[in-house]
């Protein structure tokens, strides 16, 4: 395809994580043509990584594990046959607002253009690091790329991993490592308390990782490739505290959070705002997953850094939503029952930062320009 050829497609989904996915499957079933442009290899995104069951209620797959929902999702979108056209290994490079022209890549050699009506970004997230002296030897690694070598590739990170970050993702990866044969020396967590579910930590304090809360990674030691590590302890302004220890590995994980990929969302103008509940700068949303650019959509980690879960059900609705922008039949029924499921989902003391973090980049409408 050259670039003086533009593809057209009533609704084009960047992202083919649960969101996107979740996303195309509600817009393909009001009636829409549905382009989905993912930068890997395969569609699922996170999901093909994780081998651990989810929580939460029956609707969001509770008890099956992530790549068995990659599947599941896939096979409802497969439902709609020519509807739905997925590109991978297709990287959204640009948008320009006048045209509401998208500019995109498959691979290396092919540059494109795509001319959709309507956009749903759900190009998820991006790992935060920290700096640390020799941050930048081979075996220091994001927690989500040990995931892809293990649970996509079959390959170890290493013989003994410290992993830094005991959230959910570090508290996870964790317990992979282990069930792969790897030792963890230990999980270093600079607040005073665990971030992740006390579930996932029960699973990896059983199995001897000690958890060292106020504590964090000095530096990564070797010439060529990590040999080990030095941490220490923190006060509470997160100071260096104490004697600092030396820890032998050959792996450093990092499992520091997450921030949204929201590039193209600044490139399309759309109004942000930093909240540091959702980890980042996300845009003002009406309860549909609009943004201020009226052509533009949002699911999943890119509108806040949330479960998975709360992903594939704002897809649902920004699918639907996108889908009846362009005059296909949806249900009001269809949006109240999404609506009420998102809402449970945030419900109670876990949900709490997500709550208000939402809230505080909601409207109430786009009045004219929705």
């Amino acid at each position: 395809m050259s670039c003086a050829e533009k593809l057209k497609t009533d609704v084009l989904v960047v992202g083919g994580g649960p969101a996107g996915l979740s996303a195309a499957a509600e817009a393909a079933s009001a009636g829409a043509d549905v382009l989905i442009a993912e930068g890997d290899l395969h569609l699922g995104g996170q999901l093909v990584k994780q081998s651990h069951k989810f929580f939460g209620s029956k609707d969001e797959f509770a008890g099956t594990r992530g790549f068995e929902i990659a599947k599941i999702l896939r096979d409802e979108i497969a439902r709609y046959g020519t509807r739905v056209r997925t590109m991978l290994n297709t990287t959204v490079s640009g948008y320009y607002p006048d045209e509401n022209l998208v500019t995109a890549m498959t691979g290396e050699e092919e540059y494109f253009h795509i001319l959709p009506k309507k956009i749903i970004l759900a190009s998820g997230a991006q790992e935060r690091l920290i700096p640390f002296p020799n941050n930048d030897l081979p075996g220091v690694y994001g927690a989500g790329a040990v995931q892809t070598l293990m649970n996509v590739y079959g390959v170890v990170p290493g013989k003994r991993v410290l992993m830094i970050g005991a959230g959910n993702i570090g508290l996870i990866v964790s317990y992979q490592l282990l069930q792969a044969g790897v030792e963890v020396a230990a999980i270093l967590e600079a607040m005073p308390r665990i971030g992740g579910y006390w579930v996932h930590a029960a699973k990896v304090r059983r199995l001897g990782v000690p958890i060292l809360l106020r504590h964090s990674i000095s530096k990564a030691l070797g010439d060529t490739v990590v040999t080990g590590a030095v941490i220490c302890g923190l006060d509470e302004k997160f100071n260096p505290k104490g004697e600092p220890e030396k820890v032998d590995c050959d792996a450093i994980c990092l499992a520091v959070g997450l921030t949204p990929s929201n590039e193209l969302l600044w490139q399309a103008g759309c109004k942000m705002k930093y909240v540091p509940y959702l980890c980042g700068h996300v845009p003002y949303r009406d309860k549909n997953m609009r943004t201020s650019n009226s052509d533009i959509w949002m699911a999943g980690d890119v509108s806040g850094i949330e479960e998975a879960s709360a992903a594939m059900i704002e897809g649902r609705i920004a699918g639907m939503s996108a889908a009846a922008s362009l005059g296909f039949k949806v249900s009001p029924d269809d949006f109240n029952k999404y609506h009420a499921r998102l809402h449970n989902l945030r419900a109670g003391e876990v949900g709490e930062k997500i709550r208000v973090g939402v809230s505080d980049v909601t409207v109430d409408g786009w009045g004219d320009d929705a």
